[in-house]
């Protein structure tokens, strides 16, 4: 039988302590599989954010646990875990002023022994991920001098230089232009065809429905639903989950979303 990419088994955190603090997650039962695309949609304070950091390790379940591979994420040390799992945040903060190129190679780290240069290999790495986020011509910018679009892109590429066979992203086209938006989505949608797991937070229910295989509704931290865009994307979702009224069609094979609009311009709420 073959063993998820990763796995989240009964996992429950609380900001603050898990006996007096905020659930932000509650008895989340979730298994990735390798060549799969999943999209975790839901409205703000859902849990995606936090679901996101329970799989990078950047947070410990309060009960539960996640297993890469099949082996608890526990009994791998950091560099294994990096060369084994991407993750590109929603909020990124680097102390220094790095240039584009410097950033990227960042993401080689986990592959290059300490002390060592980077190999030729590696530049070629970073070389085709430059190139693949359309931030080549930006290799010698600073990084504070990019904008948030641009930075966007390069974390991006610094997580595809990584080489890691699960990619975890959150919200990695907030802030973008529509077509770059596109671009990150279809460099995610070859991650998962060439056998990557991807598994990305992502607000925008049409890049959701257009590009993945799956999707996961998280709502109050719980998981709302889970299973191919089809099954998901549905009028009865997203009136309880997100409050709208819309319209759901399919159309040359894909799933549309129109949403109702008032005279006014602002969207119907559901009842």
């Amino acid at each position: 039988m073959t063993l998820p990419a990763c796995q989240l088994a009964g996992c429950s955190f609380v900001y603050g302590g898990a006996h007096q603090g905020v659930p932000a997650l509650a008895d989340i039962d979730l298994s990735f599989a390798a060549g799969t695309m999943y999209g975790l949609i839901g409205p703000n304070g859902g849990g995606k954010t936090t679901l996101v950091n329970l799989l990078a390790g950047h947070a410990h379940p309060h009960s539960g646990r996640l297993f890469i591979h099949g082996r608890d994420a526990r009994e791998y040390k950091k560099i294994e875990l990096a060369r084994l799992l991407a993750l590109m945040p929603q909020h990124f903060a680097i102390d220094f002023a790095f240039s584009v190129e410097e950033v990227v190679m960042m993401g080689r780290h986990p592959h290059i022994a300490r002390f060592a240069s980077p190999s030729a290999h590696d530049r070629e790495v970073v070389d085709a991920a430059l190139a693949r986020l359309d931030v080549g011509h930006l290799r010698k910018r600073l990084l504070p001098h990019l904008s948030g679009g641009e930075r966007q892109r390069v974390m991006v590429a610094r997580a595809l230089a990584q080489e890691t066979g699960i990619l975890v992203l959150d919200e990695a086209t907030a802030s973008l232009d529509i077509r770059h938006a596109l671009d990150i989505m279809a460099v995610l949608r070859e991650k998962a065809d060439s056998g990557g797991t991807v598994i990305a937070a992502i607000h925008d229910l049409d890049l959701a429905a257009a590009f993945c295989d799956q999707l996961i509704v998280l709502r109050q931290g719980r998981i709302y639903g889970q299973g191919p865009v089809r099954e998901i994307i549905g009028e009865a979702m997203l009136a309880e989950v997100f409050r709208v009224a819309a319209r759901v069609d399919e159309e040359d094979g894909r799933t549309r979303i129109r949403y109702r609009y008032d005279g006014g311009g602002q969207p119907i709420s559901a009842p």
